[in-house]
């Protein structure tokens, strides 16, 4: 095709060239990203509607901190709204999050709303006596926390350790699988809780015997996926290695285990769910302090409201604790975007 039988360029091409900008141009007349920006605002109003407008059968405390909760979940909302609708760098963040928001308001609506005309005292408190509750003991519920902080990262780091090092025997060393696979197989399924009374021989304190039973509950899926992260590491990379000089040390720290990181880390976040279930059960058993702990002795005292509230704190605890290992994880192995979905 000669030149003058060229097609002329399109008129689009010409701008979308000359443009600097990365960040795609809001819709103008959007009506469904306009709704999804304000419907957060408008669910958080029904809500507001919910607890000032309807009657409810149980009786609300005279403090009023749901409302404020509220009506400052209303004007963040409204505030974000705003912000999504300019052209700011904020903006694809407030959309993204947006109906989150919203539902969130919508389930507080809904726990409301239920909890107030339709379930019984004292079993189903309603969110105004679960927040008085975080209120009224929240001296307490900040001690319980730091001790079961504490405990599971006394736990998790001592299971962590113990695992990678098992992990890394079993993973590289033939004649260690061996045997330690099978001992592996037949201990390792076996629920950490079914533990509780050896560890409570072994070790008389009941920090350590706490601690002991996390550790133990980590340890599985950590050697387990190390184990077999250093197996599949692909036979190229150590022949390329061996062919550069790398010595066994080297192929070990250098070659497999960053080929592995995945597998660990996936060990890691299993090891993290397994520390949480135990960690509860441990602070029944013994332990003078921490969430499980305050649970159980506020249940005992059918304090259903302070029952709520700890595990509002658990939620919030645990969410905070996988949400920071997410982000190792993202850091340390920054290097799989755009070689697998994310």
């Amino acid at each position: 095709m000669s030149a003058e039988t060229l097609p002329p360029p399109s008129p689009v091409e010409e701008p979308l060239a000359g443009r600097t900008d990365s960040r795609p141009p809001l819709p103008s007349g959007d009506r469904s990203g306009w709704g999804r920006l304000f419907a957060p605002t408008a669910v958080v109003a029904a809500a507001l509607l919910v607890e000032w407008g309807l009657p409810h059968r149980q009786a609300v405390p005279p403090t009023r901190l749901y409302s404020g909760l509220l009506v400052g979940l209303l004007a963040c909302t409204l505030v974000f709204a705003i912000v999504g609708a300019m052209r700011t760098r904020f903006s694809p963040w407030v959309r993204r999050n947006a109906p989150l928001v919203g539902g969130v308001a919508f389930l507080l609506a809904l726990w409301n709303l239920v909890t107030g005309n339709l379930l019984p005292l004292p079993y189903f408190p309603g969110p105004q006596r679960v927040l008085l509750s975080l209120y009224d003991d929240r001296t307490m519920l900040a001690v319980s926390t730091y001790h079961s902080l504490r405990l599971l990262l006394a736990g998790y780091t001592a299971g962590v350790a113990a695992g990678l090092v098992c992990g890394i025997l079993i993973g590289w060393f033939r004649t260690i699988r061996y045997w330690g696979m099978p001992l592996l197989k037949v201990v390792g399924p076996i629920p950490a809780t079914a533990y509780v009374p050896l560890m409570m021989v072994l070790f008389p304190n009941h920090f350590l015997s706490g601690a002991a039973l996390i550790a133990l509950a980590v340890w599985f899926p950590v050697t387990m996926l190390t184990a077999s992260g250093l197996a599949n590491v692909p036979i190229a990379f150590l022949d390329v290695a061996r062919t550069l000089g790398a010595g066994p040390r080297y192929l070990i720290f250098r070659v497999a285990l960053p080929a592995a990181l995945p597998s660990i880390f996936l060990g890691l976040f299993m090891g993290l769910g397994a520390a949480f279930l135990t960690l509860i059960v441990a602070e029944t058993v013994g332990v003078s302090a921490g969430l499980g702990w305050y649970l159980k002795w506020q249940q005992g005292y059918l304090e259903y409201a302070n029952v709520y509230a700890a595990l509002v704190i658990m939620s919030v605890f645990f969410s905070g604790l996988m949400t920071l290992l997410f982000l190792v994880r993202d850091r340390v192995l920054n290097w799989q975007k755009g070689v697998i979905r994310w």
